[in-house]
């Protein structure tokens, strides 16, 4: 039984390895960062996000308090048998984790589905994706602005949705997320295998509109994700990495969305070069 646990362990550390490898030769990895410079740089991206920021503030502050005050002492003491002198240490990034998740389920829940699904639009249309993005929604015309500034405005063209917005995130994907979280009690290796693990679920999320734009079934969307997989494993890491961080897990996710556009936007400017794939 032991041998067989083993075997399965090192089949998957070994699948994670080659995950990481072909996903840092893709450089998708860095989209997430783009999507941060492309957000900061693009003010009329920020709506969506201004207008929930209190109320996303404050659950963020609530939950990490939350967690450390009643959670830092007992994972110190089980990480105690693993990192010794330095579980302390390897507790805050654990904590941060499962705050940020908790947050990001909350928020996603009760908050930020239709507000996420604005910014990919309204990045989109930014990048010249009106067409696709009508197959989604209302775009409205420029002409149909009231002013030259307002016309030049990609969340003013934003109309009312014609697809449904997508499926809220479930308590499964709490579980699933603490599922893989003693994956960080394996100092230094675990944090990484932990991160890759997650970005492999988590990055084909972050196209779940682009998919829904494209018309594609699940079918067509598994055989894409399964021909592009280390790419989205990269993104995935990245983007979830950004999202560890407390107090700005929320912000994170609008500049992840933003990331995700770009690289849909480029998807599509290069469609030929894609499908050769």
């Amino acid at each position: 039984m032991a041998e067989a646990i083993k075997a399965i362990a090192l089949e998957e550390a070994n699948n994670i390895k080659t995950l990481v490898t072909d996903g840092l030769r893709s450089g998708t990895y860095s989209y997430p960062f783009l999507g941060i410079l492309y957000f900061g740089s693009h003010h009329s991206l920020w709506g969506p996000l201004r207008k929930l920021l209190a109320p996303i503030g404050t659950l963020s502050l609530v939950v990490t308090s939350g967690m450390f005050f009643f959670t830092y002492v007992p994972q110190v003491a089980i990480l105690a048998f693993i990192s010794g002198p330095f579980a302390p240490f390897a507790a805050i990034p654990l904590i941060l984790s499962e705050s940020s998740t908790i947050i990001k389920l909350l928020a996603r829940v009760f908050m930020l589905e239709e507000s996420l699904i604005d910014t990919f639009d309204g990045t989109m249309i930014a990048r010249g994706h009106s067409a696709l993005v009508a197959k989604g929604r209302v775009v409205k015309s420029s002409s149909a602005s009231s002013s030259s500034s307002s016309a030049s405005d990609p969340m003013a063209k934003l109309g009312k949705l014609v697809k449904k917005p997508l499926g809220k995130l479930s308590m499964t994907y709490l579980v699933r997320s603490l599922i893989y979280f003693p994956l960080n009690f394996i100092p230094v290796v675990g944090t990484f295998m932990y991160l890759a693990t997650q970005g492999r679920r988590l990055g084909p999320v972050a196209h779940a509109r682009y998919f829904q734009l494209k018309g594609w079934d699940a079918k067509r969307r598994e055989e894409w994700v399964k021909a592009h997989r280390a790419e989205y494993t990269s993104f995935g890491a990245a983007a979830f990495l950004l999202e560890m961080i407390p107090f700005a897990s929320i912000a994170f996710s609008y500049s992840n969305t933003v990331g995700a556009a770009l690289w849909a936007s480029n998807i599509e400017n290069n469609a030929v070069e894609y499908h050769e794939e």
